[in-house]
């Protein structure tokens, strides 16, 4: 099964850390070309208001979707802390469990937001209700499949298998893309066309990834026998993965709030904002998928006691994450302008984008040091200290400085907001440090 699982705890923590990482780089890069290919082709096809309305729908299922990778982080420290200790019979029940949970949720969550579509877009100001409606509505269908997917990609990341989600995710976004292109720019179908194609997208990444998974069914714990809900499973695979959803949900929350200040200065600035996190977005996939990669590794490592290798891993992704850092912030800085013209076609667009990118770009560097400390954390499941420290950041320091400078600031209180953003995450940083040096994460939350 040696094409199934990958053990991540023996060889060189640089050269393992790089191979694992790499094709989960990929993925994160390939996913956001789902939203990218729909704001390119919406901005020709529809124009800003496309631009927009998914914008402004993207804030909420991005949220969603953070929430479902947060709610599988539990069952992949456990399958990674199982996977380390060698309980390969505990790993399959957790495995099993996870995948059970994330069916059930994900149909709920999904029926919910569909009667939920036009309250929420409403709530958020949108400047095009009617067409963030109808792309959202269509959009909520696939939560079912982002959960589902997110689950059996949380397993098979916990047993050091990267490349089966990247192979998924290849065979989704080429889809999209042909028909985005088709349903947007050959039917006319506009926004709904765009939120169609991302759906069978996602659709195709589940079925793919599951068809894979009940082949290696029995190694993987996604047989049959193994698909119940024991509560003992159940509570602990809640108790690490709840904190990291509601470290996403507090995220969110606070980027929703800052989403309806933006969209309070119109169309063109929502539109430049979409332009923007766009980019933003996609520079950010490196890093997070990197820091996501060395998780999964410090679960291993943690899980069969090899602290010191754990520990060589975070410092690898700090140097690793912070070099990445600094030449995104400096291609984007330089290259803002032609970046932004890429996903916006009207010159005022073009012009709030680049302002908005210039400003935010530079919270990349604080995201590196966060998310290379949390490493140890999340390996080792102290899930509570991560929700905690999002809150800092998010609440504490971006929402109420987005406020206040949007008050301060009068009519200039856009760039108070993009301000607000832009330095947040840097309070996140040194309490991550004080994490790592206080030796807490030596101590396994997994039982």
């Amino acid at each position: 099964m040696a094409g199934v699982q990958t053990d991540l705890t023996q060889g060189s923590v640089t050269k393992q850390l790089i191979k694992y990482a790499l094709p989960l780089v990929v993925s994160s890069l390939l996913q956001s070309i789902y939203s990218i290919t729909d704001m390119i082709v919406a901005d020709r096809c529809v124009g800003s208001a496309g631009v927009s309305a998914i914008n402004t729908a993207c804030v909420v299922m991005n949220m969603i979707t953070q929430i479902a990778i947060g709610l599988t982080v539990g069952g992949n420290i456990l399958v990674g802390q199982y996977f380390g200790r060698r309980e390969h019979d505990s790993r399959k029940r957790a495995a099993g469990t996870l995948f059970t949970l994330c069916l059930v949720v994900g149909l709920v969550a999904a029926a919910v937001l569909c009667i939920l579509a036009e309250p929420l877009m409403k709530l958020l100001n949108a400047p095009t209700l009617t067409e963030a409606v109808d792309y959202f509505s269509i959009c909520a269908i696939g939560v079912f499949f982002i959960f589902s997917y997110n689950a059996l990609s949380a397993i098979l990341r916990g047993v050091g298998n990267s490349k089966l989600p990247l192979y998924c995710i290849i065979v989704s976004v080429v889809l999209n893309i042909v028909l985005d292109i088709l349903f947007m720019a050959v039917f006319r179908w506009g926004v709904k066309g765009a939120a169609l194609a991302t759906v069978i997208g996602q659709c195709v990444s589940f079925i793919v990834a599951l068809i894979f998974c009940i082949v290696n069914g029995k190694e993987l714990g996604i047989g049959l026998k193994f698909l119940r809900l024991p509560g003992s499973i159940v509570k602990q695979t809640l108790r690490l993965g709840m904190p990291t959803a509601l470290q996403f949900t507090i995220a969110s929350i606070s980027w929703l709030t800052v989403i309806a200040l933006i969209n309070s200065y119109g169309e063109v600035v929502s539109a430049g904002n979409g332009a923007a996190n766009k980019i933003r977005d996609f520079c950010q996939v490196f890093i997070t998928a990197m820091t996501t990669g060395a998780g999964t590794m410090c679960a291993q490592c943690i899980g069969a006691q090899m602290y010191d290798r754990a520990e060589k891993v975070m410092k690898t992704c700090l140097k690793i994450t912070v070099g990445m850092a600094l030449v995104i912030i400096a291609l984007a800085e330089i290259f803002a302008p032609q970046l932004c013209s890429i996903f916006a076609s009207d010159p005022e667009v073009q012009h709030w984008a680049v302002i908005n990118l210039r400003i935010e770009i530079v919270c990349q560097l604080f995201y590196a040091g966060m998310f290379s400390y949390n490493t140890l954390a999340t390996g080792s499941g102290h899930t509570m200290f991560l929700m905690w420290n999002t809150f800092l950041n998010c609440i504490v320091v971006r929402l109420v400085l987005a406020l206040l400078l949007n008050w301060i600031m009068g009519p200039n209180g856009i760039y108070g907001v993009y301000i607000a953003c832009g330095v947040a995450v840097a309070s996140s940083v040194p309490v991550g440090m004080w994490f790592y040096r206080s030796n807490r994460w030596r101590t396994s939350l997994v039982k």
